[in-house]
């Protein structure tokens, strides 16, 4: 992993619709010489604004916030000012949140029962381009890959089409969007992706998305997302 020294301070926007939090975390990063709140956002829409005017180095997005929430504020800041790093800091750590996240250009997923220091640390890594996880989501996903590993699957089982869902699906495509990418209707996709389960002994879309990843269907970076 690489480490910097930042020779000024990281360059922070701060994306919480809860004040209180959001002035907390504001507070913490103030005492930091290598840490500079830039601005602070109360929502998703507020966010992709607040990034475009000032072009922080970092932005911390909070996952749930009411109007634009935080995966499709990250979308529309990674689209636009691919240059700005994303941290995620959320109180959820269901996989069905963390993935999308991560596939629509986060770096980092933090939980907000970080401490500051791991705060500050992620930040850093972050602005240095590299990856990090709060050690609860790493075992989230760790798990859901194990327990995806341990069914008896064969891709080769799938037809075609059934394998295109599959990616589709992997890319973070809901049903309806893959029932437009393919110009068919929303029941026959579901037909699809539940042949998909059965074929491969899996429970759910995001096992699913696991086993592609896995056999190397699909890429967590993938930028294949549809247009929002």
């Amino acid at each position: 992993m690489i480490n910097k020294t930042p020779t000024c301070p990281v360059r922070v926007l701060v994306a919480d619709d809860h004040a209180i939090v959001r002035r907390g975390i504001c507070a913490l990063l103030a005492t930091e010489p290598n840490v500079r709140v830039v601005g602070e956002a109360q929502d998703g829409h507020e966010a992709v604004e607040q990034a475009r005017m000032l072009a922080p180095d970092v932005v911390l997005m909070d996952m749930v916030m009411p109007g634009m929430d935080g995966l499709e504020a990250i979308r529309h800041i990674v689209e636009h000012r691919p240059e700005i790093r994303i941290l995620v800091l959320t109180s959820f750590a269901s996989v069905e949140m963390i993935l999308p996240a991560i596939r629509a250009g986060a770096l980092g997923y933090l939980l907000k029962d970080s401490s500051p220091e791991e705060l500050v640390d992620a930040i850093h890594q972050v602005h240095c381009g590299n990856s990090t996880l709060h050690p609860a989501v790493a075992r989230k996903l760790l798990a859901e890959i194990s327990q995806s590993s341990g069914q008896k699957q064969d891709s080769e089982t799938l037809t075609e089409r059934e394998t295109t869902v599959l990616k589709l699906v992997a890319q973070g495509y809901s049903n309806r969007d893959i029932a437009n990418e393919l110009t068919i209707s929303e029941a026959t996709v579901r037909t699809h992706v539940s042949h998909v389960l059965a074929k491969l002994e899996l429970s759910s879309r995001t096992q699913a998305a696991l086993y592609a990843l896995r056999k190397g269907l699909a890429s967590l970076y993938d930028d294949q997302t549809p247009a929002d």
